[in-house]
Parts: structure tokens; C-alpha cells; sequence
């Protein structure tokens, strides 16, 4: 994983010292909250319903233990002893001092990290697929690019100050585990025709109140001017993006308006004048990024067979587990979605167990996941009946990927001031109802995500079902969407129709997984019978 150079440290170094000024200026009344509003927020502070929000960036999401262990001690020193892993593979605190905001930017900075450009109209942290470097179907590792990307964008003074925030992505695997096609900037890495490997670029994509999927706007550019193409893209949009309405600022609402031909008309122009200036990073700094993503020394012919005499070790393997590149090892998923949890939350002590996890079973790495998750990227198969008992007995074995109860939420109402309704008690309630019910396993593969109002940062419009929370004249509201998916074969989940009260809305789901077990064919996830037989059996059965 990538290491700071002098560069790197002297500029985070340098940024909490501005801050600490700025947020004692603040507490002493010399800045007023108007004043120091873009100024916290450049440095990931947000001011919630109940205290201050810090989001800290995990570029691509991955972690060494050293950083894990660190952003455990932040929750037990400075917050109330927990953290949330989000959707942009970040971790947040919720109750956070203004007071103590510098001195945790300052720990952080010990350990190569930081909360630059994690808020703001700028380029946000850049994601990528969790598995990248381990995953069997990848053709290269993405993750240098994603550096590459994050090193270009940061503290770039062109793109600071965007007419929204901006939001890239980075895979190179035909399945997308990165919600690609839902950023601004989706960039799959390709072979092309004669061999050579490039880059796709989609552009457009987002979600939010106007939910859009990404036209592919450029089938190949040559990785060695990925930057160069990354820039004509933000400076197309930086020069005619909407800044007089926030509600058609994003790059989705320019590509629409202008037409995608368009836009990659008008990218292409910049894209060959930037080529005659030469902005595109040397060589030599990404073959110098490329060396901290090395394969680990991984061992030759490492056992592959697996013990499944133990029911329950068995099912987390089948469910927790994906394959991996080299034989005898996979990734590990740790769930942090335990029945009646809030989905994303991990303890101080939780940390500091995955983090020592990482050191023993995975080259002290780790990776946070879009889906609010926590994956070991590369553990020897003979060692998963060791690790699955450690995760097992500290609450963080639960075997539920991709189930109905790996649920996707936002902190709503409970955190956020922009929420319209509660999302965590929505998701405890149907994990729990699935859980009694037993038909976890009999439903496999389907993917529920909700958000609490229409900013979407639970992905409910990707969602197989998602669920929005409105407000009703004072009231909380849940509108039900079926048919969403976030992966290679992105749609947009469409709303049923009328919305429900709490409990509705918990049996509003359960009806329809009983229309998709009524209806499903052979071999198909929930989501392929909603394509199948659309949307009128489900409505039928949640309304009439």
C-alpha cells in the first residue's frame, strides 16, 4: 500500500497547523460559523444535528493495522468509543468536539492519514473495487491509477472550488464492485482490440435526487495519459457547470443537457490541447507509486482444501469469502451488519481486533468496503477456521454478504441534519425480521439499501429493494423501490407507489420477497424475477 514521502507528510503537516489557527479563531469569536463553515469543511467537519461529523479519508479504502489501530484510539479518545464505515469507503466520528477537531487531524497525520477533501465542492476521496490486487477476475490492480488520480486531484487549485462535489472511481474488472457507473467519473480499466491495455472513461453518473447512469463517453484512452483525459473532463464541467442552482450542479445534469456526444465532443477538444501542454504526470512517478502494490510474498502451493465439517464455519466461507488470485488463498469479508447493529459501525475494540487480524492473517492490510464492510485481502485458506472463530466471538462473524441482511443505511434522522427519516431503525428491523424468520438463506443474493432522505448516501436507487425516507407533512414516510442495481449491470430502482409508515415498510419488504419466491425461476436472484415479470405483481401485493 502506498507510503507518504517528504511531500505527502510536510503538506498534511502543514494543513492541520492552518487548521488548528482557523478552529481556534472560531472558538475564540474571531471567525463567525459563516466565515469558518468552508473552512471546516475543506477539512472533512460537518456540523450534525447533535455535534460536529468528521469524515476521514481511506483512499480506495485501504488500511494498514498501524491506521486501524489509530482510528480506534480517535473513537475511544475523542468520540463515544465507535466509528462508521461508509459507502465511500470513509469512516466517520458523530460526536466529535470542535475543540479536539485539530489534535484528531494531528493523530492522524502520524499515520499517513488525514480528512482533505472529504467535504467540499472538490474532488472527493477516489473509491475503487475492495478487492483490487487480490480478486481472480481483475486484469491488473487498479490502485496505482487511484493513487496516481488522488495525487493529481489534491489541493489541485483548478478543482477546488467545482460547481459541486465530484466523485471518481477506478476498477479493472469486468464486474463492478465499485458502483462505477454511479460517479461522476467512472474509469474501468480495458484491453482493447490489439492487446493493449487502456481505460474507459464514464461520465455522468450519480445518484441523489436526479439518480443517472453513466454513458461511456471515451471506449479507450491510453494509460499513460489517464490523468490527462481525468483533467479534460473537470475542466469541461468546471467551465460550464451550473453554480447559480445546487440542484443542477452536478456533472450528470451538464451531460444530460449538453448530450453525451456533445460533452465527449467538447472533452475531446481539451483533451488534445492538454496533450500539446504536457500536464500528464512522468513515468517515472507512477512506476515509483506502482512498487507500494506489489504482491505481498505470498507462499507457493498453500493448501487449498477446506475443513466444512463445522455448519456454521461452512456457511460463513460460502457467503464470507471471495476468490482470489493466487491458490490457497482468498479475501475475507468481515460483516459489520451483526442482526439488530447499526450497519457500518465498529467498536474501538472491534478496530483494534480487525486491525491485529490484519497483521496475522492478511500482510497487515485491509480494506473498507463500499457495501460498509471490512475485507482481509489475502488470507491463506488454511488460516480461515483460526480467523473465522476470532471474528465469531468478538460479534464480527456474521455470514451475510449479499443477503437481505447486509444492509446498506445511512445514519438519518439519527445523525444527519439534511435526513428526512430514520434509516439505522428501518434496517434493525428488517435484519431482525428476516433472522426470526429463517428465509435469509432461501432468498440468497439480494441487496437492500436505504437512505433517509434524497441525497442518497445509501444507494437506495442501486438497490435490488431500496427504501427512501421522506417527510409526510411532519411525519416519516418510506417509499419502497424495486429492480436497482449498482454493479456491471446498473439499472435504477423504481418507486412502487405510495410510501409507509416504520412498521409498513418492514412488511412492505417481506411481501415482496414473498413475489419473488412465488415467482422465481430457477437460478434467479430477486432482482432478475423483478426484470422477468416487472413491477406490477409486486405492486399488486403491497396494495391492493
Amino acid at each position: 500500500m502506498y507510503a507518504y514521502d517528504q511531500y505527502d507528510q510536510a503538506m498534511v503537516d502543514a494543513r492541520v497547523a492552518e487548521f488548528r489557527d482557523q478552529a481556534q479563531r472560531r472558538l475564540d469569536g474571531k471567525l463567525s460559523e459563516d466565515q469558518f463553515k468552508p473552512l471546516r469543511l475543506m477539512n472533512g467537519l460537518y456540523l450534525q444535528l447533535h455535534a460536529y461529523m468528521l469524515r476521514v479519508a481511506v483512499p480506495y479504502g485501504t488500511l494498514d493495522s498501524r491506521q486501524m489501530h489509530a482510528l480506534a484510539e480517535i473513537a475511544d479518545k475523542y468520540d463515544r468509543g465507535y466509528g462508521h464505515f461508509t459507502t465511500r469507503q470513509n469512516i466517520q466520528y458523530n460526536w466529535i468536539r470542535l475543540e479536539d477537531a485539530a489534535d484528531i487531524l494531528a493523530d492522524l497525520a502520524k499515520v499517513e492519514m488525514h480528512a482533505i477533501q472529504t467535504s467540499g465542492n472538490c474532488i472527493r476521496n477516489i473509491s475503487s473495487d475492495h478487492f483490487a490486487g487480490a480478486a481472480a477476475d481483475e486484469l491488473i490492480d487498479p490502485r496505482p491509477y487511484a493513487e496516481l488520480l488522488r495525487q493529481w486531484s489534491s489541493f489541485h487549485p483548478e478543482f477546488s472550488y467545482l460547481p459541486r462535489k465530484f466523485k471518481i472511481a477506478v476498477i479493472a474488472s469486468d464486474t463492478d464492485r465499485a458502483a462505477m457507473k454511479l460517479h461522476d467519473i467512472g474509469i474501468q480499466i480495458v484491453r482493447n482490440d490489439a492487446g493493449a491495455i487502456g481505460a474507459a472513461f464514464y461520465v455522468g453518473g450519480g445518484m441523489g435526487r436526479t439518480p443517472m447512469i453513466a454513458p461511456c463517453i471515451r471506449e479507450f484512452v491510453a494509460l499513460d495519459q489517464l490523468v490527462t483525459y481525468a483533467e479534460a473532463c473537470l475542466r469541461v464541467y468546471n467551465r460550464h457547470g451550473r453554480r447559480d442552482n445546487k440542484y443542477k450542479a452536478r456533472i450528470k445534469i451538464l451531460v444530460h443537457e449538453l448530450g453525451a456526444q456533445e460533452y465527449a465532443a467538447q472533452v475531446e477538444a481539451e483533451f488534445a490541447h492538454l496533450l500539446d501542454q504536457g500536464v500528464e504526470p512522468p513515468l517515472a512517478e507512477l512506476e515509483r507509486i506502482a512498487t507500494f502494490f506489489a504482491d505481498p510474498p505470498f507462499e507457493d502451493d498453500a493448501a487449498t482444501e477446506i475443513d466444512r465439517s463445522d455448519p456454521d464455519f461452512a456457511l460463513w466461507v460460502d457467503r464470507n469469502t471471495h476468490p482470489h488470485k493466487t491458490p490457497g488463498y482468498v479475501s475475507a469479508v468481515i460483516s459489520l451488519k451483526p442482526v439488530g447493529g447499526i450497519p457500518g459501525d465498529a467498536s474501538a475494540d472491534q478496530m483494534h481486533l480487525m486491525a491485529e487480524l490484519a497483521k496475522d492473517y492478511s500482510f497487515d492490510e485491509c480494506r473498507v468496503m463500499h457495501t460498509q464492510n471490512i475485507v482481509l485481502p489475502h488470507v491463506k485458506i488454511a488460516d480461515l477456521h483460526a480467523l473465522w472463530s476470532k471474528l465469531d466471538e468478538a460479534g464480527l462473524g456474521s455470514p451475510n454478504l449479499d443477503t437481505v441482511e447486509d444492509i446498506i443505511a445511512c445514519p438519518g434522522l439519527d445523525y444527519c441534519s439534511l435526513a428526512n427519516a430514520r434509516s439505522i431503525p428501518v434496517a434493525q428491523k428488517i435484519q431482525q425480521r428476516f433472522a426470526d424468520s429463517g428465509r435469509t438463506a432461501e432468498l440468497g443474493e439480494l441487496k437492500l439499501k436505504i437512505s433517509g432522505c434524497i441525497n442518497a448516501c445509501g444507494h437506495h436507487h442501486a438497490g435490488h429493494i431500496g427504501i427512501l425516507g421522506v417527510d409526510r407533512k411532519g411525519t416519516e414516510n418510506y417509499q419502497l423501490l424495486l429492480g436497482g442495481s449498482e454493479a456491471q449491470d446498473t439499472s435504477l430502482a423504481k418507486i412502487t407507489g405510495p410510501g409507509f409508515d416504520e412498521d409498513g415498510i418492514v412488511d412492505a419488504v417481506e411481501k415482496a420477497t414473498d413475489v419473488y419466491l412465488s415467482n422465481r425461476a430457477d437460478g434467479e436472484r430477486f432482482l432478475d424475477t423483478y426484470r422477468r415479470i416487472g413491477m406490477a405483481p409486486f405492486k399488486e401485493a403491497l396494495y391492493d
